[in-house]
């Protein structure tokens, strides 16, 4: 079995990988383990971990990662919305979703420097996926039909869900929590997109396809 380590951010991309993405890929021999990044180190107890505060801590993360010889990949799963700005490339960066993701993950990768590292930044958030199927969402969440309506107009706007943008007031998981206050990511996120199923995220979410193509090689 191929062991691959995935950085995520949070709760809510472990519980993605270990419930949705690792089923899928333990036929092909591949065995995703994640380890959500430590905001702070302490001396006497547990770390903290979860959200990603700076770079450096992230970098450090991954560094301590890549010093397991027996993972054949190690990797990311960290939200592109909200991306400290300590990050590579960040300041260079350009407007258009896909080059942005595209220019950030390329310089990521040449700062950690490391032939088995691969980043993935979801484009723009883990709540894209929440958007692939809105009837799907809005039955899971238990949406009124005029929340149901709102979230599937959000979507008509947009050729694909990954090009929902990452502003503070129009980013995902802004929209969502605007129609449905009651979301909780840690809980809704996953249940939603292990109803949805991988074939439909990887359908709608073109960056995040790739990425998967890109494991299932391994």
């Amino acid at each position: 079995m191929k062991r691959v380590l995935v950085s995520v951010e949070g709760q809510t991309e472990e519980t993605f990988i270990r419930d949705v993405l690792r089923d899928y890929l333990h036929p092909l021999d591949i065995h995703l383990i994640p380890s959500i990044v430590n905001t702070k180190i302490v001396k006497d107890g547990p770390n903290f971990k979860g959200g990603l505060i700076n770079y450096q801590r992230a970098r450090r993360d991954i560094q301590k990662l890549l010093t397991d010889s027996n993972a054949v990949a190690v990797t990311t799963f960290y939200d592109l919305y909200g991306l400290p700005t300590d990050f590579p490339g960040y300041d260079t960066r350009p407007p258009q979703p896909y080059a942005k993701v595209n220019h950030l993950e390329t310089e990521f990768s040449n700062d950690i420097n490391h032939s088995r590292f691969r980043p993935y930044l979801q484009l723009h958030e883990f709540e894209t996926f929440l958007f692939v199927e809105p009837d799907t969402t809005s039955q899971m969440l238990g949406l009124g039909e005029s929340e149901a309506n709102e979230l599937s107009g959000i979507r008509s706007r947009f050729s694909n869900p990954e090009e929902i943008n990452d502003d503070p007031l129009t980013a995902p998981s802004i929209r969502l929590q605007s129609i449905y206050d009651a979301y909780e990511k840690v809980l809704d996120g996953p249940l939603v997109t292990l109803e949805l199923g991988l074939s439909q995220l990887r359908q709608a979410c073109q960056h995040f396809d790739a990425w998967v193509t890109w494991l299932e090689g391994l």
